[in-house]
C-alpha cells in the first residue's frame, strides 16, 4: 500500500500544479512561473513511477483546460497533449531515424478551426482536448481565420491563437488593464462579446497542424504546405531528413538564435516535433491524455543563476506602479542580467520576497525574459511604497476580480501614467529613437525634462545634464542627441503609430494614410470631432476605409476631439519632417513577395518610402530574413552583416536598390 505520506505529497503537488494551470489556461494572475511548474511536474511523474499510482485528476492523465464560458461542443477529432521533454537524446531516440519536423510550440490558446466547402463554419477552443466552447461568433475578430479558403470539402485545422510581444506592449500603452504577459491577455480576450474590441488586442490564429481533409496527404510537410496554398498561413517548420542527436541540436541551436534574437514575434515556450510521416504517427498509442508518437513537446532547459537582491525599484507605467528586482550581476544565455521584473505584489508575497540581501534564483524565461522564480533566503521585509516615486502623491493597493494586488498612484495627472507611451513615441514602430530606453525616460521624466512626446526633442537643450549625471558622461549624451537628431525626419505611419491613438496600430495608419495625408488627415478628424455642419461626417468620418470600420475611426476623432492632442501634433510638426505615406496601392509588381530592407539607400527618400513603394504594390516588408523571404535588398551586396550570411545560407537573392528598381519599376522621391 502506498505510504500515506507519499500520497498526502502527491495530492498536495497535483493540486497546486491544477490550480496554477488553471490561472494560466483562463488568463488570471500567475500562481506559479513555467519554470516552477515544469520542475513540480517532473516531481509528480516520478513519485507516480516510483509508487505506480496516477491521481485521476493528475496533470500528466489529463489535458489541461480552458474555460472559455459559452456554448460547449465535442471535438471531431481528440486534441491530444504532446509528451514533454528538455532531453535532446530523448527526442533523437523518439525519432528512430525517421524523417521528421520542428516548428514553433506558440504560447497562446489552441483553437480548431473547420471549414466545409470553403467556406467557414465553426471555431472552437480546445477545451480538455474533448470538449470546447464554441466561440465562432469572435472569428471576424481573429486574424488569420479567413471566411473562405481553396478547399471544396470537409476540412479540420488545429491552430494557435497568438499576441505578439509588439502588440501586447502597444495594448498596455493604450489601455489601463493589467496582464502580466501576451498568453494572459490572448487568453482574456476570448471572453469579449465585442468583435470591434477584440479586433484591438491583434490576436493573430496561425495553423500548426492539419487535423482532418477530404484528399489523402501523407506528409506533414506536404500537409502545411497545402495550408498556405488554399489561404491559411502555417507555422515556421524546418525538417531534419535523417535524426540523430547532433542534427536535431543543431536545429534546435538556430532556433534558439531566433528566439534570443527575437526574429519570431510572437511568445514560444518551446518547440514541436512530429514525425513526417503522418500514417506513422497514428499508429503510436495513447497514454493518459498523450499519444506517444504524435509528437514532442521540447523546452529548453532553463539555465539558472543564484544572486543577492540589492533593492526594489517600483517602475511606473500606464496602469500601475510595478515592482523590478535589482541585484547582483549575473551571467544568463550569454548576456548580464541585473534587473527583471517582480509583476506586481501578489508575485511579490507568492515569492516571500525580503529585502536587501535576499538570495534569489533568476533565469531568463524561455531564453528571453529575466525572471525570479524563488527565494532562497529571505532577509528582512518586503516593503510596499506609500507614495508615488514620480509625482509623490499617495499610493493604493488595488485587486483585481482574480484577486492580483498591484499598486496605483492616485494623481490622475500623474507624469509616470504617459511613461510607457513615451516608449511607445521612441520605439522602432514609432519615431524609432535609439539610445532612449525605458530606464532611460523615466530618469528624465523625473527630472522634469519631459512633460508631453514634444519635450523628447528638446532633450538637446540639457546636453551637459545628462552628459553629467551618473552612468551617463559625454559620449552616451552625444549619441543621445545625435539619435534625435536622425529621428528629425520619419514616416507618416511611424508618425502615427507613436502618438498612442487608441486603435491606431500600423495596419490602421497605413489604411488611414492610404486615405489622407497627415496634416489632412488631422484637419478631417478636427473638423468631425467639432463639426461645423452636417457633413463634418462625425465620429464615422473614417468608417468607410477598407479595415477601419465605426470603432476605430471612433477612436481617431475621439482623441482629436481633445485640444492638447492636436496642440501636440501641431508642436511635432514644427519639430520633425513627416515623410507622406504612398496613397493607396498602384500597382501589383511586387505582389505575393515578401523583401527585407537593410543599409542605406539612394533612390528611395528613406528606407520607409521603400518599404511603403513595396507595399503600395502588394508586397510585404518584413524585418528579419526567414525561410520566407524572396529578396533582400542591400546596397552593400558583398556585406558580411548578419543579414547577407543568412540570406546566403538560405540561398535567398540579395539584390542591390538598383537591380530593385530595374524588377520592380521607379523609386519616387
Amino acid at each position: 500500500m502506498m505510504d500515506e505520506q507519499k500520497m498526502a505529497q502527491m495530492r498536495a503537488w497535483v493540486a497546486q500544479l491544477n490550480a496554477a494551470a488553471d490561472a494560466y489556461y483562463n488568463g488570471r494572475g500567475e500562481l506559479m512561473t513555467d519554470f516552477e511548474w515544469d520542475a513540480l511536474f517532473d516531481k509528480v511523474k516520478a513519485l507516480e513511477a516510483e509508487t505506480g499510482v496516477v491521481l485521476p485528476d493528475s496533470p500528466t492523465n489529463k489535458v489541461s483546460a480552458d474555460d472559455v464560458v459559452g456554448q460547449k461542443e465535442a471535438h471531431e477529432f481528440a486534441a491530444l497533449s504532446l509528451a514533454k521533454t528538455k532531453q535532446v537524446a530523448e527526442v533523437a531516440k523518439w525519432a528512430e531515424g525517421r524523417p521528421i519536423w520542428l516548428s514553433w510550440k506558440l504560447d497562446g490558446l489552441t483553437l480548431v478551426v473547420t471549414y466545409d466547402d470553403g467556406r467557414l463554419t465553426k471555431v472552437v477552443t480546445r477545451g480538455d482536448g474533448h470538449i470546447g466552447t464554441n466561440i465562432t461568433h469572435l472569428a471576424a475578430g481573429i486574424q488569420g481565420i479567413p471566411k473562405t479558403v481553396k478547399d471544396k470539402g470537409h476540412l479540420v485545422v488545429r491552430g494557435e491563437a497568438v499576441i505578439s510581444y509588439a502588440d501586447f506592449e502597444a495594448f498596455l500603452v493604450s489601455s489601463q488593464e493589467d496582464y502580466a504577459n501576451p498568453r494572459n491577455l490572448a487568453s482574456g480576450s476570448l471572453t469579449l462579446k465585442d468583435v470591434e474590441e477584440l479586433k484591438r488586442r491583434n490576436l493573430k490564429w496561425v495553423p500548426f497542424t492539419l487535423v482532418h481533409a477530404d484528399q489523402e496527404i501523407v506528409s506533414w510537410g506536404e500537409r502545411m504546405d497545402y495550408l498556405d496554398r488554399i489561404g491559411l498561413a502555417s507555422v515556421e517548420r524546418e525538417r531534419v531528413d535523417a535524426p540523430t542527436a547532433e542534427s536535431i541540436q543543431a536545429v534546435i541551436d538556430r532556433w534558439t538564435e531566433k528566439v534570443t534574437g527575437r526574429e519570431n514575434p510572437f511568445p514560444v515556450d518551446g518547440l514541436v516535433v512530429c514525425y513526417d510521416d503522418t500514417d506513422y504517427a497514428q499508429t503510436g498509442s495513447v497514454t493518459g491524455h498523450h499519444a506517444t508518437r504524435a509528437g514532442f513537446a521540447f523546452k529548453w532547459q532553463d539555465e539558472t543563476a543564484a544572486t543577492t537582491l540589492d533593492h526594489v525599484e517600483w517602475s511606473c507605467a500606464v496602469a500601475s506602479i510595478s515592482p523590478v528586482a535589482v541585484f547582483a550581476p549575473v551571467e544568463l544565455e550569454g548576456t548580464t542580467v541585473k534587473r527583471a521584473s517582480l509583476c506586481n505584489i501578489s508575485e511579490c508575497e507568492r515569492l516571500g520576497l525580503g529585502g536587501k540581501g535576499t538570495r534569489l534564483s533568476v533565469i531568463k524565461a524561455n531564453k528571453i525574459i529575466p525572471k525570479v522564480v524563488a527565494v532562497t533566503e529571505k532577509i528582512g521585509a518586503f516593503e510596499v511604497p506609500d507614495k508615488c516615486p514620480v509625482c509623490g502623491a499617495p499610493t493604493k493597493v488595488c485587486a483585481s476580480e482574480s484577486g492580483t494586488k498591484t499598486l496605483k498612484c492616485t494623481n490622475a495627472d500623474c507624469p509616470a501614467r504617459a511613461l510607457a507611451k513615451y516608449e511607445r513615441f521612441v520605439s522602432k514602430d514609432g519615431m524609432d529613437i535609439d539610445g532612449l530606453a525605458g530606464e532611460t525616460i523615466e530618469k528624465f521624466v523625473n527630472k522634469g525634462w519631459i512633460k508631453s512626446m514634444a519635450d523628447i526633442y528638446r532633450l538637446g537643450d540639457h546636453w551637459l545634464e545628462i552628459a553629467g549625471m551618473e552612468g551617463f558622461g559625454e559620449k552616451s549624451a552625444n549619441k543621445i542627441r545625435d539619435s534625435i537628431e536622425a529621428a528629425r525626419t520619419r514616416g507618416a505611419v511611424q508618425f502615427l503609430v507613436a502618438l498612442s491613438i487608441p486603435l491606431c496600430g500600423p495596419d490602421v495608419a497605413k489604411r488611414l494614410l492610404g486615405a489622407y495625408g497627415v496634416k489632412e488627415l488631422f484637419a478631417k478628424a478636427a473638423e468631425a470631432a467639432h463639426p461645423v455642419d452636417l457633413f463634418s461626417g462625425g465620429p464615422d468620418v473614417f468608417a468607410g476605409i477598407e479595415g477601419i470600420g465605426p470603432g476605430k475611426s471612433a477612436a481617431f476623432v475621439g482623441w482629436c476631439a481633445e485640444e492638447r492632442n492636436l496642440a501636440l501634433v501641431r508642436d511635432l510638426l514644427e519639430m520633425v519632417t513627416v515623410t507622406e505615406a504612398l496613397v493607396a496601392a498602384a500597382g501589383g509588381t511586387c505582389a505575393g513577395l515578401t523583401f527585407v530592407v537593410t543599409g542605406d539607400v539612394h533612390h528611395f527618400a528613406n528606407r520607409d518610402a521603400l518599404k511603403a513603394y513595396v507595399e503600395s504594390q502588394g508586397g510585404k516588408v518584413a524585418g528579419s530574413v526567414s525561410s520566407k523571404t524572396n529578396f533582400l535588398i542591400n546596397n552593400d551586396v558583398a556585406s558580411t552583416s548578419g543579414k547577407n550570411k543568412k540570406a546566403k545560407d538560405l540561398g535567398i537573392p540579395i539584390i542591390s536598390e538598383d537591380e530593385f528598381v530595374e524588377k520592380f519599376g521607379q523609386a519616387s522621391k
